[in-house]
This record gives structure tokens, sequence and C-alpha cells, in this order.
């Protein structure tokens, strides 16, 4: 036996196999592979089970849009909110849903900067669900002007009444951050398709969807000079986009933060919600991705590495979470302040069970929401921490189904245990929502369903050019990438 060293194989180059990393598409798919599957989806026929969901999502949606009538037409007393809890289940719907729309930001515009590669097999339909999250998060400031033909005085604009808004107003301040956080990012999302977009023209079959797509397409041709100004527009509403993610959610938290609510009063809430919504977006994210994974097929382009690092960054921003949680009580007990000292006391922690019996105090009214809160936020994100369960696609689905439900008591409680009981005992009262709102905010998931598969059946998923980009045959000093096109020629020309 020889002891001469192995010759390396044919085209290595030194330091490869010590650099090499998880590839981001299994199976050695081709570039024409990952144009079938994904424009495959958009020119098949739609399966039973997408005409079934959508016309139950948009009964749904439907519902929501007759209550809001309904509640334009009587007052917002169907509504459950009161004199002390005036802001109620319209508010805390709101900022859950804003909080949802920041995932895709992230995924898109913060991963892209960093260039984390990872993200370009789930940032297109992370971008959708953030432009139809904000949809549904505008509904309710709206509607909860009460006098919503009135709403457009919001509006810095020249009126009749010589009547301008007061900028000093948290609904104000919410109005310029939503809309213009929606125009980025809707502008980030249709600037990401337009490359798809040119590839559905192309292919398509069918004279009314090749001018359609080819309308929004811009003129696409893939040149040169049409790629340099496509990546440097794509650049700047990344730089655009990236102060919104920190901004937007900083700006919703002053709502509560400005004021002098026990509860409210803090100086935590901006990193607090925005840590918050980050985490719930990504496990939205999760939550529409593992469904459509499966039922599509697509686990070679959306693989257990890419569900893997989601789960990590689910497990950080959950232990943030905790901390801001934690964070909360150490102030409210250390500061010496009386009042907030009883809000968090007697509005949220004290149950029946060990902390009311501890601090020989009356359970609170809304006990029950903290512990859902606490246990769906903190808890159940630390079973991340083993490899067995984030490799688990079942189990990660159902964890995120808690964080979704957490992050909608995060802000129940946030706002509601804090105004029922305050300052004055004579004022004090409970919420107890009506039909009316539960139903508004069922029907906003169906709206939310509504426009999802509308835009998986009509627009590709996945973002087919950024994510070719990151495969081996992209590289054009990949070993294999002259192996690869040989390939694809031949796919082409069979």
């Amino acid at each position: 036996m020889s002891n001469e060293p192995t010759p390396p194989p044919a085209g290595f180059r030194p330091g490869e196999l010590s650099l090499a990393r998880e590839a981001l598409v299994l199976n050695n798919r081709s570039f024409s592979w990952v144009t079938e599957k994904v424009c495959g989806i958009v020119e098949g026929p739609a399966p039973k089970w997408w005409y079934v969901a959508t016309a139950a999502s948009a009964l749904l949606a439907l519902v929501c849009f007759t209550l809001i009538g309904y509640l334009i037409s009587t007052g917002v007393g169907v509504w459950g909110l009161n004199s002390p809890v005036g802001w109620a289940w319209d508010i805390t719907n709101f900022v859950f849903w804003i909080g949802i729309g920041h995932a895709g930001t992230l995924i898109s515009a913060i991963l892209f900067l960093t260039r984390q590669r990872w993200r370009t097999s789930i940032n297109r339909a992370a971008e959708a669900m953030t432009i139809f999250a904000v949809i549904c998060a505008g509904i309710f400031p709206g509607i909860h002007v009460g006098r919503i033909w009135m709403v457009w005085f919001l509006a810095p604009v020249p009126n009749s009444n010589a009547i301008w808004p007061n900028f000093r107003s948290p609904l104000l301040w919410d109005i310029f951050a939503v809309s213009t956080y929606f125009t980025v990012s809707l502008l980030f999302w249709y600037t990401g398709m337009v490359p798809d977009l040119a590839t559905l023209r192309d292919r398509a079959t069918n004279l009314w969807k090749k001018r359609i797509y080819g309308f929004f397409a811009l003129g696409w041709r893939g040149a040169n000079r049409q790629w340099r100004h496509y990546e440097m527009a794509y650049l700047i509403l990344a730089a655009l986009s990236t102060p919104l993610v920190l901004s937007v959610h900083s700006i919703v938290s002053f709502d509560f933060a400005t004021s002098v609510i026990p509860g409210w009063h803090t100086t935590i809430f901006p990193p607090y919600f925005v840590a918050g919504a980050i985490f719930g977006g990504f496990a939205m994210v999760l939550t529409l991705m593992i469904p459509a994974r499966a039922i599509f097929k697509m686990h070679d382009l959306i693989t257990p590495r890419h569900i893997d690092v989601m789960c990590k960054i689910l497990l950080l921003t959950g232990t943030i979470v905790g901390y801001a949680y934690l964070m909360e009580l150490f102030v409210a007990f250390y500061s010496g302040n009386e009042f907030e000292r009883w809000a968090f006391l007697r509005n949220r922690v004290a149950d029946p069970f060990i902390f009311g019996p501890m601090f020989g105090v009356e359970p609170a009214p809304y006990w029950w929401a903290y512990w859902a809160m606490m246990l769906c936020n903190v808890i159940s994100p630390q079973f991340f921490w083993s490899r067995k369960m984030r490799n688990r696609v079942i189990g990660v689905w159902i964890i995120c189904m808690f964080i979704n439900c957490g992050m909608w008591f995060e802000r129940f409680v946030i706002i509601v245990t804090s105004l029922h009981r305050d300052f004055l005992p004579s004022s004090w009262g409970m919420f107890h929502p009506t039909w009316v709102d539960m139903w508004t905010f069922i029907g906003t998931f169906g709206l939310f369903m509504f426009l999802f598969l509308l835009f998986i059946k009509f627009l590709p998923m996945i973002a087919m050019a950024e994510i070719k980009g990151v495969m081996p045959q992209g590289d054009p000093h990949h070993p294999s990438a002259d192996e690869a096109e040989a390939v694809h020629l031949q796919e082409y020309r069979g």
C-alpha cells in the first residue's frame, strides 16, 4: 500500500472543501427546473382545494366588510369598548397586524444588505405577507375614529374648515408611519418581481396573460443595462426599508409610551415592540410557508436549512421579548411607583393559584391573558434549543401557531389591562368584546388569506431570479458551472 496522499479531484480549488456550505437548493437542480417549478404553480390549473379555500376566505372577508358597514350605519356602540377602555379590540388588532408585516421587510431589506443568501427562497412570500398584513392593519384605525367619512381630515391637506391635524396625536403618527411603510414595501415587492414577471410574460400562451404580465414587466429583456439599473433600484429601496423596520413599530409603541397610564409609560417599548414584531412576523412566515412547501412540493427550494435558520431567529427574538417582559416587571417593582406596581400585580400577574396567594391579593381580572402570553411567547420558543425540534416540521408549525396567539394576547394585555383599572376606582370597568368585535377580527383573517391565495396563484411565490443567483450554476467560477450549463442547454434543446 502506497503512503502517498490521494490526489485532489479535478477542478479542486484550495480551501473549497473546508469552506463548503449546505446547498440552498437541494438535489443539484438546474435553472430550468426552478423556472418550471415556480411558473408551473401559476400556469397550471388551480387545484380544487384552492377554490374551496379562496371561497371560504372571501366569505370571511365579506363578513368583515359587512360588519364595517353595520358599524358605520349604527355607531361604535356595537363594539364592546367603554369609558375606561377606549382603546380595545380594534387597536389590539391594529398593532397585531402591523407587527406581522415586519418580517417581510426584515427578510427582504436587512438580510439583503447583510448578504444572507438563504433569504431568497422565502423573501417573495414574506414581502407579500407584509403588504396584506398592512392592509388588514390599516382597516382598524380608520373605523376606530367613529365618523369614518371624516377620516380624511387626518391627512395634512387644506380644507374649507381651516382645520389641520393635531401633530401631537398618536393617531396621526400611525397614519404617517403605516402609509410610508406600505408604500415603500409595495415598491420593494414589485421591483423584485419585475424579472420574474418578464419570465411569465415570455412563457404565457394566452394573449391577455401575455399583455398583463408584459405591462407590469416594464419592457424587461434582461439586458446588462437593465440588470444594472434593477440592482441599484433594489439596493436603494432596501436601504430605505431598513430604517422603516425599526421606526414604524417604534412609532406605534409611542402611542403608549408617551402617555402617563400605568403599564404604558415606559422607555423599553420601542425596542420591545420591534423585537416582538419580528418575532411574530417570522412565526407567521413559517405558518404560511410550511403548508405551502408541503402542498406544492417545494422541499428542494425551501429546505430544512431555511426552517432551521428561521427557528433560530424565533428563539433569539423570543428570548429578547421574554427579557422585555421581565424587565417590565423589574422596573414596575423597583421604581417605587405605586401605580405601576399596582397595575402589574393586580391587573396582570396575580393569578388564583400561585402569585395571587403569594402576595395576598385577589386574582387579576385578566390574569389568564397575561399567563397565556407568557406561555406562548416565552416558554414555547425555548423548544427550538433542540435541533431535533427544529427539524420536526409539524412541531415547528405548532409552536408558530402558539406564537401567533401569544402575540395577539400581548397586545390585548398591554392595552386592556392598562386601561380597565387605572388611577380612579370610580372609573373602573371591564371590557367584553361583542360579536361584532370578534367577527370583524376573524374577517380580517379571511381578507388576509384571500389576498395570499390570489398571490400564490397569479404571481411567482418564489423569487426565481434571486434564487438562481445563489445556486452553484450562478457562480461563473464554480467547478460545476460549465457542466451545469451544458445540462441546461441540453434540456433547452431537447
